[in-house]
């Protein structure tokens, strides 16, 4: 393992503030002016197969030449770290004409804890329901919208889809997804979708050119399905879903986020409780 590898798995593990302050050895003030002259650069948004997938066919759509790699960490993965480093090779296996750059790992423990933690009593008794998945994935695009200004306003490539071979991810549906675009482009950044109206997995893996089964061969989420009834099926509606992210989440993300832009690191809890008490709106 080399000391790259070794100083990212480091990171993982500790999980520091990071999000405009980067150590030096990850992001070097020279790589981020050699970034910022690349001209179809876009940063990716690492996962498992669909963040890949997408990546594939966001370069080719897109005519992108380089890709930065990034993976954000949240609150609740756990497995094999491998997996990641396993998703960057194959990225680089299917994409042998672009340029792919090293891992990126950053994350913020207090902005995912205000959105998907502290506060999750206050949030099921004025929504009637807590699901995490919601504030996690508008988080993980979040995180990265600092960074994508960093580098000149590039791109973010993610792996969302509305539908999974007829199965719905409250955190996907078109009102979530369209939110998720919506505070990317209020802060000058393109997030790009190209498999959300892809259904079928058989089509995924056309993409890859391999196999590589849904959900598998990436870290996984300790809270995985817990929407999901005993029967499989959602327990929330769109409804729900949608004046929950325009009440709360939404608008202590936006905050954060302009926080962010003006080179500060949040009290991201205090932002979140102000959201709550109406004193921003």
């Amino acid at each position: 393992m080399s000391g790259f590898d070794l100083k990212g798995k480091e990171l993982y593990l500790n999980k520091p503030e990071s999000v405009i302050n980067f150590p030096d050895w990850l992001l070097p003030t020279k790589k981020i002016h050699e970034y910022r002259a690349m001209s179809q650069l876009a940063i990716v948004e690492v996962a498992g197969r669909d963040s890949v997938a997408a990546a594939v066919r966001g370069a080719e759509e897109e005519s992108i030449t380089d890709l930065l790699p990034t993976y954000a960490y949240t609150g609740t993965e756990y497995g094999s770290w491998s997996t990641v480093d396993d998703a960057v090779k194959r990225l680089s296996r299917c994409l042998p004409q672009v340029r792919i750059h090293d891992l990126l790992v950053l994350g913020s423990p207090g902005f995912w804890q205000a959105l998907n933690g502290r506060f999750i009593s206050e949030l099921v008794a004025r929504y009637g329901f807590y699901v995490p998945c919601l504030g996690c994935h508008l988080y993980l695009h979040s995180v990265r919208i600092p960074l994508a200004r960093m580098l000149g306003h590039v791109p973010i490539i993610s792996g969302e889809r509305e539908r999974h071979n007829g199965d719905t991810k409250v955190n996907q549906i078109p009102e979530a997804l369209d939110l998720y675009q919506g505070l990317a482009r209020k802060f000058g950044v393109q997030l790009v979708l190209p498999l959300r109206h892809i259904a079928a997995g058989d089509r995924i893996a056309e993409i890859l050119g391999f196999d590589w089964p849904e959900g598998k061969e990436q870290l996984e989420c300790v809270l995985s399905g817990n929407y999901r009834q005993l029967d499989g099926n959602p327990s929330i509606s769109a409804v729900q879903i949608k004046r929950y992210l325009e009440e709360f989440a939404l608008p202590c993300t936006t905050k954060v986020l302009e926080s962010y832009a003006k080179g500060h690191v949040p009290d991201h809890l205090e932002l979140a409780a102000q959201i709550l008490k109406g004193h921003w709106g």
